[in-house]
């Protein structure tokens, strides 16, 4: 087909009309359009490659920072016995078992010189090795600082100085209909470009049950199979999502794809690379999305915002003046939309931030400061009485008392012991952790921190109630 002739079918919604005449372009960059109908018009188009979105810089400084990723993991199958001695020596029935490596591949970003490498969370599921590979086909060993399987989103390091990065731009900032790019290694194709515009923003998807935080950013860029894990770029060369999911029937890419905000992945990558954990904040209530009745009934002049179900007893926003039938329109300069824009917008706070709410409330707008508590399933997080969230228990530096009960000068008391690794390592309430690995310790955080560098078992050594010397491990 010629550049210069333009064929296209119009609608034949448009009233009375009855005709339609495409015509040659006047130049190679302009296509006149004429509709032979009641109310004729005439348009010119251009199609001047001048004006068509310019990705080359985006590109050229992005694509080696992203990088691809192998995963190794074993599996254990059964394989039938190949004759009836098996049975006589010690096979199991349905055969010996065996070993087997599976490979699998997505992609990764590099967010540091120094070796950080964001990824997603299931891409590196179950792994037993994991390599990655730059764009100059150098390959390193990598290892595993943490997961958040609520965000999909995982953190590698491999040690190397000096790597490109892509530099993390501000996902709240993407207007619908901006042109971004995808940039990942789908089906092995290493280094592969994609481009399209952000679709929606905000978008989320079933869970299955499964806590999760999904406030994706939706576009039409091409991803498929490898691409996971991979870089959402603007125009101006900043990360502004990771390449997660598509929705497909087929499982490629049929004109929908998902990332997870820049804005999220950041937040959670800092808390991996500092803390060994995600410190997550949270609000304490149940909402919904603001429907017809809802807003017939309060007399809203908007459907934007959340209503506010129930208020979690001694919760942040309880203590915050939130009220079960409030409207919640803002968190800080955030506006809210839905329910998957109060997850986004919560999830860059940690435990301890505080922020400003902003609540309808019998037709007024008030303004409420929270201060947002933490998930107690999340090491290191801190509760309202001092004491520290490790493994599913509590954590508090003993007391001057409690010190000098046992003649010690110090050590960290489990002050609660929930389900986790302690309790099935053994640990009772009101253990005294005195040594973890051979370290000494006297506050939570060099417990965690010790913990956060182990690699396989941790050792725990310390005074039981008794006041007699006890020990408990477990791995990580």
């Amino acid at each position: 087909m010629k550049r210069g002739i333009l064929i296209a079918l119009l609608s034949a919604a448009v009233g009375g009309l009855t005709a339609y005449a495409v015509v040659n372009a006047m130049t190679k960059s302009q296509v006149r359009v004429v509709e032979t109908s009641e109310g004729a018009q005439f348009r010119t188009v251009n199609l001047s490659q001048d004006n068509w979105p310019d990705f080359t810089y985006a590109a050229e400084s992005a694509v080696d920072a992203v990088v691809y990723v192998k995963v190794v993991s074993t599996q254990t199958q059964q394989q039938a016995p190949s004759s009836i001695f098996d049975f006589f020596f010690g096979f199991p029935e349905g055969g010996m078992p065996q070993q087997r490596e599976r490979v699998g591949s997505g992609s990764g970003v590099i967010i540091r010189e120094d070796g950080y490498i964001v990824t997603n969370n299931h891409v590196i599921d179950g792994a037993t090795r994991i390599e990655v590979t730059l764009n100059n086909n150098q390959t390193y060993p990598a290892t595993l600082v943490g997961t958040d399987p609520a965000t999909d989103v995982a953190l590698l390091k491999v040690e190397a100085t000096g790597l490109p990065v892509i530099p993390f731009g501000d996902s709240d900032k993407l207007r619908l209909g901006e042109w971004v790019i995808a940039i990942g290694s789908p089906y092995d194709l290493r280094s592969t470009i994609t481009a399209g515009i952000v679709s929606a923003k905000g978008r989320s998807m079933p869970s299955n049950g499964e806590f999760k935080i999904e406030s994706f950013i939706q576009t039409d860029a091409a991803v498929n199979p490898g691409n996971s894990g991979g870089a959402l770029v603007d125009k101006a060369g900043n990360l502004v999502g990771i390449n997660t999911a598509i929705i497909s029937q087929t499982g490629s890419y049929t004109g929908y794809s998902f990332a997870v905000p820049s804005n999220i992945v950041k937040k959670i990558a800092y808390d991996l690379m500092d803390f060994g954990s995600v410190k997550r904040a949270v609000l304490g209530v149940t909402m919904q999305a603001i429907d017809d009745k809802i807003a017939d009934d309060l007399k809203l002049s908007s459907r934007n915002g959340v209503y506010i179900n129930e208020v979690s007893k001694s919760g942040a926003a309880d203590k915050a003046g939130v009220k079960a039938g409030d409207v919640l329109i803002a968190i800080d300069s955030t506006k809210i939309t839905t329910p998957a824009s109060v997850q986004e917008a919560v999830s860059r706070f940690s435990p301890g931030d505080t922020a400003v709410l902003t609540v309808i409330r019998d037709g007024k707008e008030l303004s409420l400061d929270v201060t947002f508590k933490g998930t107690s399933q999340e090491n290191g997080t801190l509760s309202d009485d001092g004491s520290v969230a490790f493994y599913g228990s509590s954590i508090k530096a003993a007391d001057e008392e409690t010190l000098a009960k046992y003649g010690i000068k110090g050590g960290v008391q489990i002050v609660e012991l929930g389900p986790g690794k302690l309790m099935e390592a053994g640990a009772v309430e009101g253990f005294i952790i005195q040594y973890v690995n051979d370290h000494p310790v006297k506050t939570p955080q060099e417990v965690i921190d010790i913990v956060k560098k182990s690699k396989r078992t941790v050792f725990i050594e310390g005074i039981t109630p008794s006041g007699r010397t006890g020990y408990f491990g477990f791995g990580v």
